[in-house]
């Protein structure tokens, strides 16, 4: 395993993180192929085994049931100080008005409940897991800040969202000497680059690092084109974005299968290669229901792609429309 600071920050996490929505009880109805504590149990033996330091789940994810797995899992498996715990807080987890968003109520309420799922006194990092425009940026910012104060929150982080909303944010943490944000957790593979535009060189100017969910475009680019999973099957959200087979999409996913077997290696690695290799990002987010897939993401840090092979892997990308936080 390899490991980096996070943004400009001491903060030292695994090169690759473990994603935590694949872990959480399906009859709560957010996803049905997650996997149940006791299976899970596996995948986080494995990554302590395999060096993944970085954890990531959120109070969304299941209702809560995957923080309360992430949390027993490091009581059995590991130690609190050696794990990297992430989490975050926006989408509704019940009704009223400090179950959704990003208020100062919801931030304190959501801070609390997600520490008590974790079983721990504070989270290493807390991320906004999308941006609330009804909330006042500084309220939010503010409120973040005081649970950083507080010492139930390490460090900050920001997902999916617009780079001129991130700059606010950043900005008015800035000029208010509040704390700022370290990392972005968007989404960034070879089949969704429109981050490549504005946010990630905004990260770059703003010492941020990114923390890309979805590198192998949920799945899409660790098989061949036309092969499909269970899980591809029943994604609504990666069905809405990529559906499956479709033909804008085959000559990225023909190139990953192309490199991946003159190399003679898992395509999952070829793709995870080529997000590793951007240097804004520090941890691509790894989501795990099958034994190979964290070996494979592990694997990943091993391979360096040519100047060639990135730009075959990069000839036919299909230009999209933003997607996540639109």
């Amino acid at each position: 395993m390899e490991y980096t600071y996070l943004g400009r920050s001491g903060l030292k996490v695994s090169r690759i993180a473990l994603g935590c929505m694949s872990f959480g009880d399906t009859s709560t109805g957010f996803y049905d192929w997650a996997l149940d504590e006791e299976t899970s149990a596996d995948y986080f033996r494995q990554a302590v085994e395999l060096g993944i330091t970085f954890w990531d789940t959120a109070n969304v994810y299941y209702a809560g049931t995957s923080e309360e797995y992430v949390g027993r899992a490091i009581k059995r498996f590991s130690r609190r100080e050696d794990i990297v715990l992430a989490t975050k807080l926006f989408f509704p987890m019940h009704e009223g008005p400090g179950g959704s968003g990003l208020s100062r109520k919801a931030v304190m309420e959501q801070v609390d409940a997600s520490l008590r799922r974790l079983g721990t006194d504070y989270i290493d990092l807390y991320q906004i897991h999308r941006f609330d425009p009804t909330t006042p940026v500084e309220e939010t910012m503010e409120a973040l800040h005081d649970v950083v104060k507080a010492g139930k929150v390490r460090y900050l982080g920001a997902s999916a969202m617009w780079a001129w909303q991130f700059s606010k944010m950043q900005y008015t943490a800035t000029i208010n000497g509040w704390t700022r944000f370290i990392s972005m957790q968007d989404q960034y593979s070879l089949l969704y680059r429109e981050e490549e535009r504005e946010m990630l060189p905004l990260l770059a100017d703003q010492g941020v690092n990114a923390v890309p969910y979805s590198p192998l475009a949920r799945g899409r680019l660790a098989r061949p084109f036309g092969a499909v999973s269970y899980r591809a099957e029943h994604d609504h959200i990666g069905q809405a974005q990529f559906g499956n087979g479709n033909e804008r999409d085959k000559g990225v996913i023909d190139a990953v299968q192309a490199v991946a077997d003159a190399r003679g290696i898992p395509m999952a690695q070829v793709a995870l290669a080529w997000v590793l290799a951007n240097p804004v990002v520090a941890s691509p987010i790894v989501g795990a229901t099958k034994p190979h897939h964290l070996t494979d993401a592990v694997a990943a840090l091993d391979v360096h792609l040519t100047d060639d092979e990135k730009a075959a892997l990069e000839a036919h990308y299909p230009l999209r429309q933003p997607a996540g936080y639109v």
